[in-house]
């Protein structure tokens, strides 16, 4: 076997073959041919990706590998790791897309000749795009450690000739991100576009703690322009890199007059690598509750101009660095955790930012917005100081923690109520200086106010509550439209059941079989949409595992970046399934639902009518027994092999008595769902209304 091969696991087989981890264990157990393994552990060992290939393709279990595939197992399982396998596959892409001609031709040479001749072709892209090797955070490789990624590169340039270079970077990349969420301080998508949209369009832009630039792309896509300069720096150098490389394989504009896209690694704090910079724009998502921040070495450092931070208070001096590097009348939006805007310890800090008019604005994003998910994180909006400009009399204060009940913040509709309603009160406010208040939601308040011994800009501490869930008129709607629903679910509670004179004994059958009989067939949403599909729908609203095990209509969005495959689309009949999180559910898409796109997490089974009613097969699907048979169980999760589960060999007459009765079950569950969600809405309206007066007890 070759030195530094590239490795896959169990699970990487399963993905290349199409089965589950469970058939892979067999295979090992039954066939002494199987390949040894060559690495991990004796409970999660590693194989050569070329010896399991070669041996899935004799015994006819793989008739090629997917391409997407190959190269993801390549990166995934690279000897140096998964990271410098991006960095190089990256650089390598970056030449493909600036001089494709160059790359042809040293591709045609040999393996060996290839990893001596390509470091010099990369530093003739790299050095125009970043700067000299000594200014930027990614290196040129050596011949020596690109010799084990050369068959990785081979590939990432073939699919690039089906994707294009910059969607086969967004799609290695993507993956990477999603397989290791843990390993990173992510921005969301939608919480990127807001903070770009509240600092507005910029010709210089800087992130400070950059990551892999989620929120410089956010200010390049909120408006891109010829000869744009984005800056980042961070403590990780393969995250600067990272970003770097992002940004290049995501941008317009392809060349630029000098570096348009700089990044460096260091500590940002500590080593300020770039002092030089005065950006129109600076964001950032910082390390919170940092205790060896610099408090020690940093004490007369320039940057403090409002005051010299706790060393509890990392995140003023994140605030303080932000507002250095701007120019005059810029403006920088940062996360922070919301203890930052009561601590008694940063209680001068704030009073001085508040005086001088440099803190702008305070917006509160419900919790699940931005991990950690569990708290709701502050946006604070803060503009440099012109000289001799009077300092603004009035802070916004904006809490926008109510709108969540729509539905969780992550999902489509209930983010843009969250973005439109903070964008609006600011835009509003950055135009006239105040803002006429927006009870429970917004409101303008003079900064003398807040000068007292807490200096607490918390929103929800400021802000008056709304009138009491709408007002006593509304509160009679719900009560009504509550009153409705219980006389509904009382119509709809299932009548006692007859008792079966003996335990029936159906011969049984497995999903598996059914979809090898053609009786029906099974998606993911990383397999192909039928024919004709992909491309018309790429915007489509997407079904989550969240909507199913809750019964709400499709609420997600398509992640970014270059899509896997085509999206499966859901049509009237299909039987949704959630495959990770245990608990037996199972949901018949009607009407209302086709057309959504099926989103991660989730299987798809498309019955053929003519073998299988469908409320029939969600109904025996949702068995606990059923479920508890064919689920396996990790440290973390429970996973259901869904071709493990079972269902009764029953005439098409006989499914359609089985599925009416699923059918009335799953009415009178909608029913207590929407009477749980009125009843709770009731509960907390009259409290409310009780407690701030509004209502007479």
């Amino acid at each position: 076997m070759q030195e530094n091969a590239t490795e896959v696991t169990a699970a990487g087989i399963a993905r290349l073959a199409g089965v589950g981890r469970a058939a892979v264990s067999n295979w090992r157990r039954r066939h002494a041919d199987f390949p040894k393994p060559v690495g991990g552990t004796d409970t999660s060992p590693s194989f050569a990706l070329t010896e399991v290939e070669e041996w899935l393709r004799a015994q006819g279990k793989l008739a090629e590998v997917p391409l997407r595939e190959r190269v993801w197992q390549q990166l995934a399982g690279h000897p140096a790791g998964p990271v410098t396998a991006l960095l190089h596959a990256g650089s390598a892409l970056l030449l493909v897309h600036d001089r494709p001609t160059e790359w042809l031709a040293l591709a045609a040479a040999d393996d060996d000749a290839l990893a001596e001749r390509l470091p010099a072709a990369l530093e003739s892209v790299l050095t125009p795009r970043f700067g000299h090797p000594t200014e930027r955070a990614l290196p040129t490789p050596a011949p020596r450690r690109l010799q084990p990624s050369v068959p990785l590169i081979r590939g990432a340039a073939e699919l690039a000739a089906e994707l294009g270079a910059r969607a086969t970077f967004a799609f290695l990349l993507g993956r990477h991100l999603d397989a290791n969420p843990r390993q990173y301080t992510l921005t969301p998508p939608g919480p990127a576009e807001l903070m770009a949209a509240l600092a507005g369009p910029a010709a210089t832009a800087l992130d400070p703690a950059c990551g892999t630039g989620a929120l410089l792309r956010a200010v390049r896509a909120l408006a891109p322009r010829p000869g744009q300069r984005l800056y980042g720096q961070d403590a990780t150098a393969e995250l600067a890199a990272l970003a770097a490389l992002r940004l290049a394989l995501d941008g317009r504009d392809d060349q630029a007059a000098a570096p348009a896209i700089r990044t460096t690694a260091a500590d940002t704090l500590r080593h300020d690598a770039l002092g030089d910079v005065r950006a129109d724009v600076v964001l950032a998502h910082p390390p919170f509750n940092e205790r060896g921040w610099g408090h020690d070495e940093l004490a007369y450092d320039p940057r403090w101009e409002y005051g010299f931070p706790a060393r509890t208070e990392s995140e003023l001096a994140w605030v303080q660095h932000a507002l250095a590097r701007l120019k005059d009348g810029g403006t920088a939006v940062l996360l922070m955790p919301p203890a930052v805007a009561s601590r008694r310890s940063g209680r001068r800090i704030r009073a001085d930012l508040l005086r001088r008019g440099a803190l702008r604005a305070v917006i509160a994003l419900p919790a699940g917005a931005v991990p950690p998910n569990n708290i709701p994180l502050h946006l604070w909006v803060l503009r440099r100081p012109a000289a001799a400009a009077p300092a603004a009399p009035e802070l916004l204060l904006v809490d926008t923690t109510s709108l969540s009940a729509a539905g969780d913040v992550r999902e489509q509709r209930a983010w843009a109520a969250v973005r439109d309603a903070a964008l609006d009160a600011w835009r509003t406010f950055d135009r006239a200086g105040t803002l006429t208040e927006r009870p429970g939601l917004a409101r303008s308040v003079p900064v003398i106010e807040l000068l007292d011994d807490e200096v607490d800009l918390a929103p929800a501490r400021r802000l008056p509550p709304p009138a009491a869930a709408g007002g006593a008129a509304e509160l009679t709607a719900v009560r009504e439209q509550l009153t409705d629903t219980l006389r509904l679910t009382t119509d709809r509670t299932p009548q006692d059941a007859t008792p079966a004179a003996s335990p029936a004994r159906w011969p049984q059958t497995t999903i598996g079989e059914l979809a090898r009989a053609g009786a029906l067939t099974l998606h993911s949403a990383a397999t192909s949409a039928p024919a004709g599909r992909a491309d018309a729908h790429a915007r489509v609203a997407v079904l989550t595992d969240h909507d199913v095990l809750t019964g709400s209509a499709p609420s997600g969005t398509p992640t970014g970046g270059a899509p896997e495959s085509a999206p499966v689309l859901l049509e009237a009949g299909d039987v949704v399934v959630p495959v990770v999180g245990g608990g037996a559910t199972a949901r018949v898409v009607d009407e209302a639902t086709a057309g959504a796109a099926l989103g991660r997490g989730l299987a798809l089974l498309r019955p053929d009518p003519a073998a299988l009613d469908p409320w029939f097969l969600a109904g025996f699907l949702r068995g606990t027994a059923n479920n508890r048979q064919a689920s396996s169980y990790a440290s973390t999760a429970t996973r259901l092999d869904v071709r493990r589960l079972q269902l009764p060999r029953l005439p098409l007459a006989e499914q359609a008595g089985y599925g009416a009765r699923f059918r009335s079950l799953a009415a009178f569950e909608e029913a207590l769902r929407t009477a749980a969600r009125l009843g709770d809405q009731l509960v907390q309206g009259l409290h409310d209304g009780l407690t701030d007066g509004v209502l007479e007890p």
